[in-house]
Formats: structure tokens, sequence, C-alpha cells
């Protein structure tokens, strides 16, 4: 391997590795000033960067946004300063100010990479494998888009996706799953370059990470280039070449590298990979690398070499001529691919879809919310070609696959269904990706027990605000048989408390549509539908209480005198509310049903609203819920109770666990008798 450096100061043209040198010593500093930080990866994968941004990458500084823009997904996203460092000396809108307060309060440059798109920061990494995972959803996003929108003569759609990876991404499992789909959908725009530098935190990695991993990713049916000296400039561009050369398969480049390159007493070892070098040793490898400057300084020379502005805008401009003759050839085309770039929904659809949730209301069925799942995706579908879903190996369960959806393959990518296979966490990931892209709605389906494979990949589409659709069936102890291993008890309120994520659970098919209607116009974070796998009656509301589901909770059934109690219910147990409700009418109690299909949608109202359906001077509540009570005492107060399960279940037929859990009216009756008896919590 290559251990050639230069040792003196420039004072011509920079070579390729004073160019490298310059995110070197911009990420030693930068974690140096922090006394907190990652150099080792910066200064191990510096020559990687530099052949990659300067000679490949197509990107345009001076418009981050540019939509047929490469994208590059920096996946070990614990070396952070690479890519602050390629974003200032490109040319993008970050000033070395932000590199001089790396990890600050109120500046861009945080520990891990932050999703900025005017930086062209493309996801947020950190949780290692995810970013690999987002990368294999763009870049399906792009072959996708690609034979939707291209015509022959105008690829408006033809850019590639390329990811920087480590070892602790490959050790992931969600690498895995993502890296498996990607080489079966044969993404061959998708490029991995592989930091194979031998170290983890712990040490040395051989100890517990003997994979043979290029033969793992031959077997992904990946293109797999081995033995790449990863600084060694000609050696890297060379392996780029042959990436680009093979359309077919995504690409794998495996780069032999030194972490911590340039340090002359700490490179190659495990004291780079998550700590300041120190101020001795920072000195000793500017000596090392020979670059003779203070620190956060950039001689004009090199920074002229690094700047990219000129020669993206000319790439940008060369795109925009192809993409106006595009309009001119194709104008219909050309303006549904600019509305879904913009990511606005159709002209319309705001009508359309109160007219559908109108439609599916008259016509009252009772049908389990996974088959109004369907309903709703049938009536909304057709007006929305930016949708695409699939499941985890349960299309017939979650019920994703609409009348619309035809399958995407390797040789058919134009399609809007995707069979994920048993890869929860990857799909999730990968949906991810999709919206992160841009142009697509994406959905993704499986039991709702499994929500906990996926965990992570929610909590990223949250932080991140991504528009990401979660169809989860088989919601409680309703899906019986199967046993408490497929009945969620927690999930639920697991789901309730990650912040900026939204869930649903409708009471009947018109519940859901709304639902659905809501998670494609929110563009600020995800959406958890949670869907029962029995039947459910339609509720009878009237069309102000069918407007009124959009605001969280409502007043379902009022009672002609005032209100004694208060019944709160949500999904399958909205139906068993208002019986007890019947009930309790017939033994001179009065009681209001409030159904509440979406608890963060209800806590945003105003304070008005709020007590509107639930009034302050009414402290007699009863929330019911098939799952753990713990986030239900907010809503009924001391004075009420909480029926709900704060146990696993039990495997036998759904009607004998609802009555074993006390899930009848009977119980209704007699928790509501004695807090309306005692007025105390029991």
């Amino acid at each position: 391997m290559s251990q050639q450096m230069s040792r003196t100061p420039v004072t011509g043209e920079p070579s390729r590795r004073d160019l490298a040198n310059a995110i070197r010593a911009l990420s030693m500093d930068a974690v140096q000033a922090a006394n907190s930080g990652h150099p080792g990866m910066p200064m191990g994968m510096a020559d990687i960067a530099e052949v990659l941004w300067n000679d490949h990458l197509k990107h345009n500084p001076g418009n981050p946004l540019w939509f047929d823009r490469d994208r590059f997904v920096l996946s070990n996203g614990h070396g952070s300063m690479l890519l602050y460092s390629l974003l200032h000396l490109t040319g993008y809108a970050l000033s070395m100010d932000e590199l001089r307060n790396f990890r600050q309060f109120g500046y861009r440059t945080a520990g891990h990479p932050e999703r900025e798109q005017d930086l062209a920061i493309e996801t947020t990494t950190g949780p290692l494998g995810q970013g690999i995972s987002n990368a294999v959803g763009m870049a399906l996003a792009e072959k996708k888009l690609a034979a939707e929108f291209n015509r022959p003569g105008y690829e408006i759609v033809d850019h590639r996706t390329w990811v920087f990876v480590g070892d602790g991404c490959l050790m992931e499992g969600v690498s895995h799953e993502a890296c498996s789909l990607a080489g079966t959908l044969k993404l061959g725009k998708l490029i991995c370059l592989y930091d194979d530098n031998g170290i983890s935190i712990d040490g040395e990695v051989r100890a517990w990470f003997s994979d043979d991993t290029a033969a793992r990713f031959e077997a992904y049916g990946w293109q797999v280039i081995k033995n790449v000296d990863g600084h060694d400039s000609e050696s890297i561009s060379g392996a780029i070449d042959a990436a680009l050369a093979d359309g077919e398969r995504p690409s794998l480049i495996c780069c032999k590298t030194v972490i911590g390159f340039g340090s002359p007493n700490k490179q190659g070892s495990a004291s780079t990979h998550g700590a300041p070098l120190g101020p001795d040793e920072v000195a000793a490898s500017r000596a090392q690398l020979g670059w003779a400057y203070p620190p956060f300084e950039i001689p004009a020379s090199i920074a002229r070499a690094w700047d990219s502005r000129d020669q993206g805008a000319e790439a940008e401009q060369a795109w925009s001529g192809l993409y106006e003759g595009y309009r001119k050839a194709h104008p219909e085309l050309a303006a549904e691919f600019e509305r879904r770039m913009r990511g606005e929904l159709p002209s319309g659809w705001k009508d359309f879809a109160d007219r559908s949730i109108a439609e599916i209301d008259a016509a009252g069925k009772k049908m389990a919310t996974r088959q109004a799942s369907l309903v709703a995706l049938n009536a909304f579908a057709p007006a929305l070609p930016e949708l695409i879903g699939g499941s985890a190996d349960l299309t017939g369960s979650n019920l994703t696959k609409h009348d619309s959806s035809t399958a995407i393959s390797a040789d058919a990518a134009g399609g809007n269904y995707i069979y994920f296979g048993v890869r929860e966490f990857g799909m999730t990931a990968i949906c991810n990706g999709l919206s992160l892209h841009g142009g697509l709605i994406p959905y993704s389906g499986t039991f709702l027990t499994f929500s906990d494979y996926a965990r992570n990949a929610l909590r990223m589409a949250a932080l991140m605000k991504l528009r990401n659709v979660l169809v989860y069936t088989h919601d409680s102890i309703g899906l019986g048989e199967d046993g408490p291993t497929h009945q969620p008890v927690e999930h639920i309120a697991s789901l309730r408390v990650m912040p900026n994520m939204r869930v649903w659970r409708p009471c009947d098919a018109v519940e859901t549509a709304v639902a659905w209607r809501d998670a494609i116009q929110r563009q600020d974070g995800p959406t958890s539908l949670v869907l029962t796998r029995q039947g459910v009656p339609h509720q009878p509301r009237t069309a102000a209480q069918r407007a009124a589901i959009a605001r969280g909770a409502y007043v379902l059934r009022e009672p002609e005198g005032r209100p004694d109690i208060i019944l709160i219910a949500t999904g399958s147990e909205v139906a068993l509310a208002a019986d007890a409700a019947t009930e309790l009418a017939k033994r001179g109690v009065c009681a209001r049903v409030v159904s509440m299909p979406c608890v963060e949608l209800f806590q945003g109202q105003d304070a008005s609203y709020r007590d509107e359906v639930l009034p302050p001077s009414i402290t007699t509540r009863i929330a019911i819920e098939a799952g753990v009570t713990d986030c239900w005492w907010r809503w009924v107060g001391p004075a009420g109770r909480v029926i709900g399960i704060d146990g696993f279940g039990l495997s036998a037929p759904a009607e004998k666990l609802f009555e074993h859990f006390g899930f009848t009216v009977d119980n209704v009756l007699r928790v509501a008798g004695e807090i309306l008896g005692s007025g105390k919590r029991g």
C-alpha cells in the first residue's frame, strides 16, 4: 500500500495528496478544537474522497437542490468532518467558522451529519448501516423515476448514488437486508466505497468480524472490486471507472486504508477512531504530512483546486438544456415531473380525497381496518402516481397491494409495488431513502409487533421529518391464536412516545381513510397506521363529525343530557365503548363516547377544542384500548380508570381473549359503576 507523503509546503500546483491533506488537516483541527469527535476515518478516507469529489461526483455547490445531482451518503457518519471539509472546500455555503465550531451549539457542523438539503447533506447518518440502506432507497428511486419519465434522447433522470461505508456499517444486520435487495433489483447506479481499515472502537476487527465481505456482496449479485489501495489515487480512480462501466450491478469497491493516515504515532490504531489526536500528535501529523499551515488555514492554490462551483454550474447548465428540450417534446410529462419534484400533491387532490371519504362513509360497511386500508388505497392510489409501497413478505395479510399496483423488478423498474421480503428494518430504511430522494411517497407494511425490528429506522424518519407511511396490521390481542409473540401490547404506546411520529388507530373504514389522507398530506414526519385483523362495525356520524376526525379526537356519541361519564377509545374498542354507552343510558347514566384515533393530532389542537371534547368539569372518565395503559392516565386523570393490558397476551380465539382481559360491555359497566359510585380512581 502506498505510504508516500509530501513533506514540504505546497509551492506550485497542488498534488492530489496535497488536496487530500487539506481534508486531513481540517478534520484533525476541528476535532481537536471541539475536544471531541472522530479524526481517524476522515484522515483514512481523504484520498478516496478527493478522487470521487474532484473527478466523478456530479454536483453543483451553487445549487444543492439540483434534481439530477448525484447523491452522496456518508454511511459511516461518525467521520462527519470528512463531509464538512468536502462541502467547505468544494464551495458549498459552509463557512470556515462552521468548521472551527464543530460539534458546538447553534452550528450546522453536528457531531454526526444531519440532513440539510441546502448543504447537500442528503441524510442523517450515525446509526451504522442505515446510511447505506437509505442509499439503496435513493438508487431505487432513481431507477424507478428514470423508467417512468425518461424518453429516447431525453435521459433527464440519470444520476448515481455514492456511499462511503465502514466495517461497522457492514456488521450491522440492516446492511445485509438492504444490500441483498439492491443486488436482486440490479441497482447499477449504486456505488459503495468500503473503508476496509480493519479497526473499530474495540480494536482490530478480525477478532469479531472475519467475514469474507467480498464474497458476501458477490453472493448478493454485486460487482466487487477488491484490494484497492485507498491511498493511491490512480488505483482508486481505476476502481471507480470499473464500477461505472457496469451498469447492471451495484458495485462495492473494497479500499484498503490506514485509519488516521498521517498520524505518525497513532495511525492504524483504535486510538484515532473516536478521540482527538492531542496537540502534540496534531503537530507531529502536520510535520508528517508536510502541512505547514496554521489550523483552519487553506492555501489559495489548494482552495482554487478544490472549488467546484464553475464545474458544477456547467454540469447543471448542460442538464437544463436537455430538460428544456424534454419540456418542449413532452410537455405533459414535464409538468408532472416538476410537480413531483416539488413534492406537491395533484391539483384537486383535496376535493378528490374528501369525496372518496364521503363515499366510503356512505357505504357504511363493516370490515377490518386493514381491509379498510386497502379500500382507501384503491380509492387514492389512481390519483397519486408518486405512491410506492410494499410489504415485508406479508402482502396478503397487510393488504398493501392495491388494484393499481404493479410489481417492481430488476427488469421492470417502472412499477409501484416492492416485494421487500422478510426485511422489516431494511424495508423501513429503504423507504426513508425513497422519501429522501424526492418524487415519491413511500409506504410499507408488516405486523405491528414487528415494528420493533424497524425501530431505529422509524426514529430516523421522525428525526429527519420524512413523509413515510407505516402500515401496521394485526394490532392487538384481536389477532387471536397466533399468541403473545404476535400480539402487540406495548407497541402503540412505544410509537406514541417517539417525537414527531404520528400514530393513527382508526375505529372503522371512515377513520382509516382519513388517516391515509393525513399521512399522504403530511410533509413533516412519518405516520404509523395501526390496523385490526378482525372486523369492526361502521360508526354512524354526521358530516361535521367526519370532518372532526382530522383533529385527532372528537365526540362520536353524545347523550341526551349532560354527560355523567366520558368513554375514550381507539380502534376496535370504539365499538365497545359505543355499546357500553347504550347500556349505560338504559341505567340512567349519560355517557359521552370520544373516539381518539390520533393522540398526537389531538394534543396539537388548541386548548378550547380539547376542553370541548374532554370538558375539565367531567372527571369521571374511562379510556379503553387493548394495550398498555400508561399513556392514557393523562387523559382520564386521577378520578378516571383505564381498561387495558399491562401484560402479554395469550394464544386463544380473539373473542375469548377480549373477554378474559375485560374488553366487554359488562366490564365497562362495572368499572363505570365503581367510579361513578366512589368518585375515586380504582
